[in-house]
């Protein structure tokens, strides 16, 4: 069963933006903290940003930073990702996932380290 449902992923052209969702599934978002990962073809799953439950303190890795922002909305159960100035590079398949406030202090937190089983992903693919 699916505790997270991402979606929003599309072909979309170098230098593009994108926008995607994750949706909770009777699983609460509200006091966690929510993490955007990604995994390239070929390459293990890795960790983009991290948004706190509560003062929305933000974080991301350096491949994200100055690109990617990531938001969420707890009255509908949501996390955003928004992605803008596309690289081929970012293909991949997206998913969500949630851990304690703690886990995103400083930095965004481990794949390892998500609370919940992963769920289907939404894929992106970055191509002309």
């Amino acid at each position: 069963q699916s505790q997270f449902v991402e979606s929003g992923g599309a072909l979309v052209q170098p230098g593009g933006s994108l926008k995607l969702s994750c949706s909770a599934s009777v699983i609460s978002i509200e006091k966690y903290a929510i993490g955007w990962f990604r995994q390239a073809p070929g390459k293990e799953r890795e960790a983009l940003a991290c948004i706190r439950s509560g003062v929305f303190i933000t974080n991301y890795a350096a491949s994200a930073k100055g690109r990617f922002t990531i938001s969420r909305d707890n009255a509908k159960s949501t996390a955003y990702l928004h992605m803008s100035s596309l690289k081929p590079e970012d293909t991949g398949v997206y998913y969500c996932a949630r851990q304690g406030d703690n886990y995103c202090k400083d930095s965004v937190f481990r794949p390892d380290w998500a609370l919940d089983a992963w769920g289907r992903g939404t894929l992106v693919t970055v191509s002309s």
